[in-house]
């Protein structure tokens, strides 16, 4: 089976908090998953380096929107990496080949009549002398009445028109903007109302999208879909690739999007792959992003790829809830955020990962708490996983210096392993992330279980048999936990991949009944609990809130 996975493209404008992991984690998850199966899958995604944020951030610090992208970039490859994210391609939009492979995109909706110039009203301020940018431009959401950017409102999500806002105000002088008449290039969207529709009801009943998807686009076709700008009047951005038209820029909306396009092109390029496996009706492709770019996924993106007559069109639709931050939402701007550099410095990666999964945004907000990720890390990873594995191991060492052959494992654990890999496998592929992983920390806990009521440290002095078939059921236990758990916990899996010496990690049961275990040590360290209050209050500290 061919699987394609993007992930949202992050602004380099800032560096990555904990809300944009929680949205992320689940494509490589899902990666991991379909490779661990035998699977061809393309995980692509990249740093979002043109667009307004990046120059406001430029113009605060006084330099050029290419060391604000360059900084950032370096920052989010590096703690991607460091979490474990598995990209086979993570670029970024300032690349010549995503220009040129938007610009091709472009064109091809120009040639199919999906592309046309219109006259504009568009805001303008007379302080700056310069059309602004739907992100400089800021006010109330005449959806909802809350604070909103030009665009989209994080609120409501509508999808705006700066000049619909009430209130408005130019980011960069804070002058209040005026109405003045450009031309620019509109993608007709609402050529594809039918289309889109019919897709979203083909999405919604194989339960392939997420509620909050299927609602919200729904709410967008019952609107109706309308035209959209595809150029602005942008410093920086793939310039229209149009006579006469250079200085403008592909709107980011069409230009971001197509980033999992020119991506997987790269890819091919680089690697002499064909990536066009990857973009036909066959392909499973999933597309994971915070549901503020439900819209972009589910109606934009499917239309541009029917406005170039490509086939992929998204089949499931990955869009997690908002995460807060000790009960209250999450502001980079008031830097009310855990960041990302900061978490993996002091934490293991695998703490991390198995927090935001147990406690993922799947259907509502959820909430990062420092106490509870703390317990969470203390209670479940090293009392519960850590624990079996520890004291197994270390028994085996100290009983039987290393080395178990001959035991028999128990049928019934054995008929547990083995049903738990269709099942996890199949809530792993619906994008029922927490749902799986809570059934694996099920079974761990009723192997803990298992070992208290064997008594091996009992049957190693009444038989010897007795001792080796428990414990060779558990070392069973521990080769297949690792094999589960590694989509979601890759580091500590790895770990026991060395201890017990299995080649590979494959998503099917592994058998022996002969193991040498080598450097033997505690998966994880516990967290002392002092660090509770001093996460809160450097949190706090650190607030403008």
């Amino acid at each position: 089976m061919n699987v394609l996975i993007g992930g949202a493209w992050p602004y380099a404008n800032g560096s990555l908090h904990l809300g944009h992991v929680s949205s992320l984690l689940t494509g490589d998850i899902l990666a991991r998953y379909y490779r661990s199966k035998g699977d061809n899958v393309l995980y692509v995604s990249g740093s979002d380096c043109n667009g307004t944020p990046i120059t406001i951030r430029a113009k605060q610090e006084g330099v050029s929107p290419k060391e604000i992208a360059d900084r950032y970039h370096k920052e989010f490859s590096e703690c991607f990496e460091k979490l474990g994210f598995t990209f086979d391609y993570y670029t970024r939009t300032d690349s010549e080949h995503h220009h040129k492979t938007v610009q091709e995109i472009f064109l091809k909706l120009l040639d199919n009549g999906n592309i046309y110039k219109k006259n504009i009203e568009q805001a303008y301020c007379n302080t700056c002398e310069q059309f602004l940018p739907d992100r400089f431009v800021e006010g109330l959401c005449p959806n909802c009445g809350k604070d909103a950017r030009g665009d989209q409102c994080d609120h409501c999500s509508k999808i705006l028109d700066p000049l619909d806002l009430y209130n408005k105000k130019c980011k960069i002088c804070g002058d209040d903007p005026i109405s003045r008449e450009t031309e620019h290039f509109y993608f007709r969207l609402s050529a594809f109302q039918d289309e889109v529709k019919n897709y979203v009801n083909k999405a919604k009943a194989n339960g392939l999208w997420r509620e909050n998807a299927i609602k919200l686009t729904e709410r967008y076709l019952k609107e109706g879909l309308h035209d959209r700008a595809v150029s602005r009047d942008l410093p920086i951005g793939v310039p229209v690739p149009v006579n006469g038209y250079e200085d403008k820029k592909v709107y980011v909306w069409i230009e971001a999007v197509s980033g999992y396009y020119s991506a997987s092109k790269k890819w091919a390029k680089e690697n002499k792959k064909d990536d066009s496996i990857y973009w036909n009706n066959d392909t499973k492709s999933y597309y994971i992003h915070g549901k503020d770019n439900i819209p972009f996924h589910s109606i934009i993106w499917p239309s541009i790829l029917m406005g170039i007559k490509e086939h992929a069109l998204p089949t499931h639709i990955v869009s997690n809830e908002f995460l807060t931050v000790e009960n209250k939402k999450l502001s980079t701007s008031k830097n009310w955020a855990v960041w990302v550099p900061d978490l993996i410095q002091h934490y293991h990666p695998d703490s991390i990962r198995y927090f935001l999964t147990i406690n993922a945004p799947e259907n509502r907000d959820s909430d990062f708490s420092w106490r509870e990720f703390v317990y969470s890390h203390n209670g479940e990873l090293l009392g519960a996983y850590g624990n079996f594995v520890n004291r197994t191991l270390k028994f085996v060492n100290k009983s039987f210096d290393g080395f178990i052959k001959g035991g028999k494992i128990d049928s019934q654990v054995k008929t547990e392993i083995e049903n738990l890999y269709p099942l996890v496998g199949t809530l792993i592929a619906e994008a029922r992330f927490k749902q799986a992983l809570e059934i694996i920390f099920d079974f761990i806990r009723s192997a803990n279980k298992y070992f208290d009521k064997q008594q091996p440290w009992i049957q190693l002095k009444e038989s010897i048999t007795d001792c080796k078939d428990t414990l060779t059921t558990c070392l069973y236990i521990i080769e297949n936990l690792a094999q589960l758990l590694s989509p979601f916990l890759p580091f500590s899996s790895n770990e026991v991949k060395k201890i017990l010496g299995i080649a590979e990690l494959h998503w099917k049961p592994i058998e022996n009944n002969t193991f040498t275990l080598t450097d033997v040590k505690p998966l994880f360290e516990r967290i002392d609990v002092s660090k509770i209050e001093i996460e809160i209050e450097k949190l706090k500290e650190r607030s403008t809130l």
